[in-house]
């Protein structure tokens, strides 16, 4: 049974970019995985495209054939998809039980009411795929009020549409610490907690929302995501080993992957690790991590991993000698990957 993500978001949210984080870091840990890119517009992926809708259709061609706009355009490719079905099925059976990331578009319409990639999966679903929509939203949004509930309203929406597991979660977060302080700590936002302690905050961000009309309004909006209570937020910073670790381990339980055997005999210690282990960063802790101590917890983590490299290098070293092999302290070609020390290296494009 193959597993894998829905990865959603807004544009500029980081959805290329954690394909790109998530698909080095499941060959890290010896997870076989591939990316599927769903969106007609990106036509330069970092990551190693197994399968690319761009081979069916193109953003470019739909915009000069049909004169429509870019989000026409890319409403009418995912329309193509579901009309051509074979051919995304063709491609996933040659991936056979890979663990897949379907690279969406940033269109949200998509995701809110548009019902093309709703069928997709639908169909996909009864292939046999076990998936887990992966909402991603720019941490940014927690330095402004209204940002942040527009974030939330559309977290939820994605939530009812998409009608997978589903888990939300705040990219870049180790930027955080950069930008003005928040009013209140960073578990507030996570947790979602009483949204009424956010009005004055509401207020105080336009002169406009201080009226008694959309005072009613912000209560009236607070109290719909509260009686819903579907919305929370995962933290991640896609460079960070143990932050990635946490957010896999989230998934994996979501989507029902950590209580199966999908590698069967073959797993290795990392695997049986993310199976197993209990989730190493608490809502408690995320504060302390990316906010206030966050230079002591890079600089901690950055002499661990070092630390955790010289010892497998000696013992890589070690068990050469022992079998006859010459060696010096830089010849490690031979060291199995999931051994050696992993930071996922991501490059960003440029902006033209």
């Amino acid at each position: 049974m193959p597993f894998g993500q829905l990865v959603l978001g807004s544009p500029g949210s980081g959805k290329s970019t954690y394909c790109d984080g998530m698909h080095q870091f499941l060959g890290a840990i010896g997870r076989q995985s591939s990316v599927v890119n769903l969106d007609p517009a990106n036509d330069h992926t970092n990551y190693p495209c197994a399968l690319d809708i761009r081979d069916l259709v193109t953003l470019e061609e739909i915009m000069s054939d049909d004169r429509l706009g870019p989000n026409g355009g890319i409403l009418y490719a995912l329309e193509e998809l579901e009309n051509n079905m074979e051919w995304l099925e063709e491609g996933l059976k040659e991936l056979g039980d890979d663990y897949i990331l379907f690279d969406c578009p940033g269109q949200v319409e998509l995701y809110t009411h548009h019902n093309s990639l709703r069928n997709i999966i639908y169909r996909l679903q009864k292939l046999g795929y076990r998936l887990v929509a992966v909402h991603l939203s720019d941490c940014i949004c927690l330095t402004q009020p209204s940002l942040y509930i527009a974030n939330i309203l559309l977290a939820l929406r994605a939530m009812l549409q998409m009608d997978l597991p589903h888990i939300n979660v705040l990219t870049k977060i180790d930027k955080i610490s950069t930008y003005d302080r928040l009013p209140f700590n960073l578990e507030y936002y996570t947790d979602v907690d009483d949204l009424s302690h956010l009005v004055p905050a509401l207020e105080n961000e336009s002169p406009a929302l201080r009226s008694e009309k959309f005072g009613k309004l912000n209560t009236a909006i607070a109290n719909v995501i509260e009686n819903f209570g579907l919305v929370r937020f995962e933290v991640l910073a896609v460079e960070n080993k143990k932050s990635m670790m946490h957010i896999l381990r989230v998934i994996d339980r979501a989507g029902g992957y950590v209580f199966g055997s999908a590698e069967g005999a073959n797993d290795t210690i990392w695997q049986v690790a993310m199976r197993n282990e209990s989730s190493i960063m608490d809502v408690q802790d995320i504060q302390e991590r990316w906010i206030d101590m966050k230079e002591e917890y890079d600089k901690r983590e950055l002499e661990e991993e070092e630390e955790q490299a010289r010892i497998r290098g000696e013992k890589a070293k070690a068990a050469a000698e022992a079998a006859g092999i010459d060696v010096d302290d830089t010849a490690m070609d031979d060291v199995p990957a999931e051994s050696k020390s992993y930071t996922p290296t991501v490059v960003r494009r440029k902006k033209p």
